[in-house]
């Protein structure tokens, strides 16, 4: 059995302009070793991320403490967001994956580039546990890939959730299960 845990990053500075480049607040730091403490106990054989900067920031000490090299993958990168993340322009984009507003892409774009990368993953690393470094929107359209009643509402129940692992269980390339295993709630907007 394969078992990827996919931890969305701890706290960022929302205001921070460039999204590729946003650190996390002085809370999501603290809080990202509370991903440490939950994966502790579990042996990890492979590390991938999010090349963004809050993602790698949030798994790296458990990275470390499990003597793995972070690998990047700019296809696990979070929504090119274009110039609107309204909540309007959220459930827009819930309801139509191939919306997407002038800059930005659509929930199907990700989900594409997103499950181009996890199934490579699955067949290169069959039966290891792999900690993924990723984002909300990234995390919830590959929820939705294997769960297609993971919709708006899903997404907005995590939407506040940072850090969050939720695992996700796998023979070959079929998912079998998911376990959510941390949760924080945070402010989305600070």
């Amino acid at each position: 059995m394969t078992r990827i845990y996919f931890v969305r990053h701890a706290q960022p500075i929302h205001s921070w302009q460039e999204d590729s480049t946003r650190p996390l607040t002085k809370e999501g730091i603290t809080d990202s070793k509370k991903v440490v403490e939950t994966l502790a106990n579990i042996k990890l054989d492979y590390c991938v991320s999010s090349p963004y900067k809050r993602s790698l920031d949030t798994i790296k000490e458990c990275a470390k403490s499990h003597g793995l090299e972070i690998h990047t993958d700019y296809r696990y990168r979070e929504r090119e967001c274009g110039n609107k993340n309204t909540r309007e322009m959220i459930i827009k984009r819930w309801l139509d994956f191939d919306f997407h507003e002038e800059g930005g892409e659509s929930l199907n774009m990700v989900q594409n580039r997103n499950m181009e990368g996890v199934t490579e993953l699955l067949l290169e690393h069959e039966n290891e546990n792999i900690l993924f470094g990723t984002h909300g929107t990234a995390l919830s359209t590959i929820l939705n890939y294997y769960d297609s009643t993971y919709n708006f509402d899903s997404f907005w129940r995590i939407i506040d959730f940072m850090p969050y692992i939720v695992c996700l269980e796998f023979d070959g390339t079929e998912c079998l299960g998911k376990k959510e295993m941390l949760i924080i709630k945070k402010d989305f907007k600070d």
